[in-house]
């Protein structure tokens, strides 16, 4: 196993904002951010065999960001992205190419040598890539990280997806809403953290990020739990924030930073990317640690 070697699973897309299109698709993200941090990351999902895909492969190229990209016929993922107070909602285009992710001999070989793989709900609307995604999760070696940012999307999920991602992931990245959809699936205790200690011990989680906003987040483990208040920002937009959470948490994880140490980063990473527009802009050295 490649200490440093992390997986963003899924989702490869387009983002249309008022201001311009922008690469998108929350595993991407996480590639993305992650090899900011160091990591040796890879994009693993799929494009049209179109302009717009062929953009794709030449944004990431121009970031130095590798990829895994299964060609289909179907169109290269796209979607508008609307914001209302710096919040995004999304209208997301069905039946593209990320919903054709395919299980190759390539992806068996980067699977068997991963420290981590982030993944989520959305890619996993549609059965070809869901099936990629679990028979990628059944194959990580035993000490990975399997992170599951919920990422929850409009009507794009099931309760057996969901509870499936649980039980083959060990750690879950989370938000308030999503707290709540998962309350309401699996019958969960009505105090925070009487929900975040059922959901470790039914499904096996090893640790839970849950992030609130403006109101902080909590890392969750079954022997320590840390608070942190949101660092103050000047927002331009959330979109990416949780992405960057997310792959800030990997990196800490596998480099077996103090737990305290990994949520003050990942804190403060998130707080950056809330400040400038889009998901993946360029950290400045002093956060990279």
């Amino acid at each position: 196993m490649d200490r440093s070697l992390i997986i963003g699973l899924g989702e490869i897309l387009w983002d249309l904002l008022p201001e311009g299109r922008q690469l998108g698709g929350a595993p991407a993200n996480v590639a993305f951010h992650a090899q900011q941090l160091g990591a040796d990351a890879i994009v693993v999902s799929a494009v049209g065999k179109d302009t717009l895909g062929n953009e794709i492969i030449e944004n990431l190229d121009r970031n130095h960001l590798s990829y895994h990209l299964s060609k289909t016929a179907e169109p290269t993922g796209t979607v508008e992205v609307k914001l209302r107070n710096g919040v995004p909602e999304y209208m997301i285009r069905e039946n593209v190419a990320w919903d054709y992710i395919q299980y190759t001999p390539e992806l068996k070989r980067l699977t068997d040598r991963a420290a981590a793989v982030c993944f989520g709900s959305l890619a996993q609307r549609s059965p070809v890539s869901r099936k990629t995604i679990q028979k990628v999760l059944l194959h990580m070696p035993k000490n990975s990280i399997k992170l599951f940012d919920i990422n929850i999307r409009k009507y794009y999920y099931t309760k057996e997806t969901i509870s499936l991602s649980l039980m083959a992931s060990n750690v879950l990245k989370i938000n308030q809403e999503e707290l709540s959809l998962l309350s309401a699936l699996f019958h969960l205790p009505s105090r925070e953290l009487e929900k975040l200690r059922s959901i470790a011990q039914n499904f096996g989680i090893k640790l839970i990020a849950l992030t609130k906003g403006e109101k902080g987040s909590v890392l969750y483990t079954d022997s320590e739990i840390s608070y942190l208040e949101a660092a103050p920002v000047q927002l331009a937009d959330t979109i990416g924030a949780g992405d960057s959470f997310s792959a800030t948490l990997l990196m800490g994880l596998i480099n077996k930073k103090a737990l305290r140490q990994i949520h003050r980063q990942a804190t403060q990473v998130s707080a950056f990317v809330c400040s400038h527009s889009g998901a993946t802009p360029q950290l400045p050295k002093e956060l990279i640690y």
